[in-house]
């Protein structure tokens, strides 16, 4: 497979970057708008929601308020198919109670999205974003990327939690990044969360939970489903699963793509330092950073990742290639990875290893030079082991955001005929 330059990929990613955020100037007046919900349910959570305990609800802070039209309008401006638009949405940020990935008492934000008008009780879509390094732009924070999802399948009809994660949005701290089991916690308590807040603003969830969630989020997608399957809650009942682009299988397709050219030079660079640096935090991964990363690159990676950074300040500050960033030896570990490396990576893994008893799609892309269509196949391999047939959606050259916008409409429309009752088949 050939890529481009890295100069040229890495510009790339800066017009990708300024054109969402020209989209998101031209529709502030639609982003900024507050909703107008009802004083009682702004106000202070009720002393019942003031408890320790997790998932319980701290705060309720309307963050936007858009009509069908405005919905519509921002999706396509995305090139997003906004066919399945059906109403216009309230967005609120949520604080919560939940634990860190030592298990000590925390908080965090999320993004609840409820549609104006359609059935009073709604059904739920737990929705896990993909790869963020600025906490703003976490969902419920968002003025592009974070909110597509969640406003796509909002305005379908369904009510949307959109979890920030650790130490993204207002959460304090920082970002435990492709920390599976903590995202998964922080996105189980949002869904505690939501239900307590779509109870007081006059939506009640019915319970059923369809799961899908964007690179990252894909991964976490699928090991959220699989706690919900388990019977993590009981007032949640896992109905689909769809997830689009994760990085299933980071030893088996990930690195190897990382490192046979699949994966392009920026995005590499990118993950694997936000990864090892994150991972070290959690993970005996490496003693010293110049263990791992060459210099000068050892004297500031690990601040880059401080939550305040942008894409862009970071991929000017590092290398054009991963065998640049790394050190010889740890570059080798890669290959073979050991100790703290390995224990990282297998932490990760094992995500699809399990039997869903509810129909599942994994879509992706061949096109898709961030996270290689290699997981998909790995991940509907892992399901096939274990008796359940989860076909690989490829949506062909499509680029890793592209993957995205091809797949959201569809799933909205997967689901809205898993509703109806129908496609038991897959089952």
């Amino acid at each position: 497979m050939t890529h481009t330059t890295t100069r040229t990929r890495f510009r790339q990613a800066v017009q990708r970057r300024r054109a969402r955020r020209s989209l998101a100037a031209a529709t502030a007046v639609v982003l900024t708008a507050l909703a107008a919900a009802p004083a009682v349910a702004v106000a202070e959570p009720r002393p019942a929601q003031q408890s320790t305990g997790r998932g319980a609800l701290l705060g309720v802070t309307p963050v936007a308020d858009l009509s069908r039209a405005e919905v519509a309008a921002f999706l396509k401006g995305a090139d997003i198919d906004p066919a399945t638009v059906r109403h216009g949405v309230r967005g609120y940020r949520l604080t919560y109670r939940t634990l860190t990935p030592r298990g000590e008492p925390t908080t965090a934000t999320g993004l609840l999205v409820l549609p104006k008008g359609g059935e009073r009780r709604l059904d739920l879509v737990a929705d896990t974003h993909g790869t963020m390094v600025h906490r703003d732009y976490a969902p419920s924070v968002a003025e592009d990327f974070g909110l597509y999802a969640p406003y796509l399948h909002a305005a379908a009809g369904r009510a949307v939690a959109a979890p920030d994660y650790l130490g993204l949005g207002k959460g304090p701290g920082l970002h435990p990044y492709m920390d599976t089991a903590s995202s998964v916690s922080a996105s189980l308590d949002m869904l505690r969360a939501s239900r307590a807040a779509a109870r007081a603003l006059g939506r009640p969830l019915t319970g059923d939970v369809y799961g899908t969630g964007f690179s990252q989020g894909g991964q976490v997608a699928m090991a959220l489903g699989r706690e919900l399957a388990r019977g993590a809650d009981r007032h949640f009942r896992l109905r689909a699963l769809a997830p689009v682009a994760g990085p299933y299988d980071l030893q088996g397709a990930e690195i190897p793509a990382l490192l046979d050219g699949r994966v392009n030079d920026i995005s590499g660079v990118f993950y694997m330092s936000y990864f090892l640096t994150a991972q070290n935090r959690l993970h005996p991964v490496y003693d010293d950073p110049a263990d791992a990363f060459r210099q000068p690159y050892a004297g500031y990676v690990e601040e880059l990742f401080d939550t305040r950074h942008t894409e862009e300040d970071i991929v000017t500050k590092l290398p054009g290639s991963v065998k640049e960033l790394l050190t010889d030896g740890f570059y080798e570990r890669l290959r073979r990875p050991d100790g703290g490396l390995l224990a990282a990576l297998a932490a990760q893994d094992g995500t699809c290893d399990w039997k869903p008893d509810v129909p599942v799609r994994l879509h992706s892309a061949a096109g898709d030079t961030d996270v290689a269509i290699a997981n998909s196949v790995s991940c509907a391999a892992d399901l096939a082991r274990n008796g359940v047939t989860a076909p690989v959606v490829d949506h062909g050259k499509a680029d890793h955001n592209g993957s995205f916008k091809l797949a959201g409409p569809e799933i909205v429309r997967w689901f809205d005929t898993l509703a109806r009752g129908q496609d038991l088949s897959e089952r």
